[in-house]
């Protein structure tokens, strides 16, 4: 597929992964790791996944201060014009702002696919026809199109969303959005077969999703919009630091995707996970006999379901576990069962009060 000159990309790349604690740190979070043991980062593969869709000069990647070297080293192609570096986390509106009123200052007609850097595609090729489906629909529309993915078992992981039925082709007009639903309800959109995964793929014009930021979140749309004459300049880091002290934190679906009439959603099927747990990990990983997920020197006894990731350098013997996340991470070990994210969550957090930052 020849490369759209028209189309941009942005990346955004700000996560602190805390889920795949103690792998994931908060100084090289998971996107930039190797999590799925193919020789390049999360964040590299999805660089190189939209090489495809338009040229590497139109690959534009949104990340926090501290993650600027990591960028640097991972992906040395990349100009200090495409690294948009956030001075505090906003959650995704603010950083879709930034990337698209940036990109529209310079083209104004660009049309602007935004992704998460921590999703893994097994499918690409059908990826790429996906998301040219959605390119080709926004073109010379005032669309805004996000990616569904087509369920494959009732998940109270993902949000939703739901199209009307009776739409032809492959783009559907959205009908509604659900967030992380109880299994119940899960199982009932998933029987319903009308509703798929939000996956925070979106594709529209520049000057579409500045219109919407007009209607339905106009301070940051006056915020960004002044500073127009700032974007490509020395000046850029300064004002954005302006910018983010007086723009609240909100997402990008509460603050315009549910609100505004003009939404559509294109189905997929590519193989997809958004790597959000250690449990998605071993879900994609090969396993032994048993089940298991090994990553590093480890052997197994009377175990089955596990993940074992530690240094290639140190053996691992575990005997017994059913379920368990082993996690042998610098200088943390961690021993817990690997389908409780709520409870990772909250040793993160008991972790960083009571032992302190160094380990997070």
């Amino acid at each position: 597929m020849k490369a759209n000159q028209n189309t941009f990309v942005i990346i955004m790349a700000g996560g602190v992964g805390s889920r795949f604690w103690p792998y994931s740190r908060r100084s090289h979070p998971k996107q930039f790791l190797d999590v799925l043991g193919v020789g390049k980062s999360l964040l590299q593969l999805t660089y190189h996944r939209f090489l495809n869709l338009c040229p590497k000069e139109h690959i534009y990647i949104v990340s926090n201060d501290a993650y600027y070297d990591l960028i640097k080293e991972q992906l040395p192609d990349m100009t200090d014009d495409q690294i948009l570096l956030e001075p505090n986390r906003r959650n995704t509106a603010p950083c879709i702002a930034y990337a698209c009123y940036k990109i529209a200052s310079k083209y104004p007609d660009a049309t602007t696919l935004v992704t998460p850097a921590d999703h893994a595609i097994f499918m690409e090729d059908e990826f790429t026809r996906t998301c040219q489906v959605a390119i080709d629909f926004v073109e010379n529309d005032d669309k805004l199109v996000t990616i569904g993915i087509k369920p494959s078992r009732p998940e109270t992981g993902y949000g939703y969303i739901q199209y009307k039925q009776g739409s032809e082709g492959e783009v559907k007009k959205v009908k509604t959005f659900t967030e992380k639903p109880q299994l119940e309800l899960a199982k009932t959109f998933f029987e319903s077969g009308d509703f798929v995964w939000n996956a925070g793929i979106f594709i529209w014009k520049a000057k579409s999703i500045k219109k919407s930021f007009e209607n339905y979140l106009p301070e940051i749309s006056e915020t960004f919009s002044s500073i127009s004459d700032q974007y490509y300049t020395e000046s850029e880091k300064e004002r954005i630091a302006w910018a983010y002290a007086r723009t609240k934190a909100i997402s990008i679906d509460y603050g315009v995707m549910e609100k505004a009439e003009n939404v559509y959603v294109v189905p997929g099927e590519f193989g997809w996970s958004d790597l959000g747990s250690w449990s998605s990990l071993h879900e994609y990983h090969d396993k032994d006999d048993n089940g298991n997920v090994i990553d590093g020197l480890a052997m197994t006894y009377s175990s089955k379901d596990c993940i074992v990731r530690s240094p290639s350098d140190k053996l691992v013997v575990i005997q017994g576990l059913e379920g368990y996340l082993v996690a042998d991470c610098e200088d943390v070990l961690m021993i817990c069962k690997k389908d409780d994210e709520k409870k990772i969550r909250s040793i993160v957090n008991d972790v960083k009060s009571e032992k302190g930052e160094k380990y997070i």
